[in-house]
């Protein structure tokens, strides 16, 4: 996330969130409701960058200089079962399952720390030449966002560079994209300030639909305006979908009526 967007947040944030309500009129790219399933606990401290489902656990990262932390969680308490804080030099981001390991990204440290999922003891590092915000794995390849509106595709063996794609709803570019989960072959993606997940085909880039997500979002008050949306996570065996959000006080399990999520519910 940029320097730039964190020093304008208390400003601006209140005047995006309320422009994102409204954006859903006119869409080129249908806007979906999302359905509460199940409501679980979630820990208020987490400022949460990334979230996935793995072998019946979720697993999490979590942001902040000096507060970043890779987590394990039980999907079915939301209670955190195991914990690995960062350096304090590392601001945690996107969180993606790669060939049986965790890629956590970092902010603007440039770096990408791999994990075991077992015991989340380090496993190695790669360098990651953009800022890191969220992360997802299509078809073997690391897809990597930075705020633009850019998806980025790597080698996740080497991260050598394979190729990008611009991400847009009826040809206008969709910019602060951040958290990243492919689910039925589409990438859903949370933008930042945005109380929706864009839905987006990641050949051509376009929005394909929008998930509203407005009725999940907890108030946001004066002392805590990045109170996001952040955090999609799917278990493609069963279709589940969870979401949750920064410093959210709640996990959600939701359904999306309209939208293929694989598996069975």
């Amino acid at each position: 996330m940029s320097s730039t967007i964190r020093r304008l947040a208390a400003i601006a944030l209140p005047v995006l969130l309320v422009c994102s309500c409204l954006a859903g009129v006119g869409l080129a790219a249908p806007l979906l409701p999302a359905v509460i399933k199940t409501r679980l606990p979630h820990d208020p401290k987490a400022f949460t960058q990334g979230l996935l489902y793995h072998d019946g656990f979720l697993y999490e990262s979590t942001g902040l200089y000096g507060q970043s932390t890779l987590r394990r969680v039980d999907p079915a308490t939301g209670q955190v079962l195991a914990r690995r804080v960062l350096p304090a030099t590392i601001f945690g981001e996107g969180l993606a399952l790669v060939r049986g390991l965790l890629y956590q990204l970092s902010w603007r440290e440039g770096r990408v720390l791999v994990s075991k999922p077992a015991d989340l003891s380090p496993a190695g590092e790669f360098p990651l030449p953009t800022e890191g915000w969220g992360a997802c794995v299509l078809n073997g390849m690391l897809v990597v966002s930075d705020g633009s509106d850019k998806l980025f595709f790597y080698d996740p063996a080497t991260m050598a560079a394979i190729g990008a794609v611009s991400v847009t709803d009826d040809g206008a570019p969709v910019t602060r994209l951040n958290e990243l989960e492919l689910i039925a072959g589409q990438i859903w993606a949370n933008v930042w300030g945005d109380d929706r997940i864009a839905v987006i085909d990641p050949a051509s880039g376009r929005v394909t639909a929008w998930v509203d997500c407005s009725g999940l979002r907890p108030g946001v008050t004066a002392t805590d305006l990045n109170k996001v949306l952040n955090g999609i996570a799917h278990d493609p065996a069963t279709g589940r979908v969870w979401v949750t959000g920064k410093h959210w006080p709640e996990l959600f399990e939701i359904t999306v009526p309209g939208l293929p999520t694989g598996g069975a519910h």
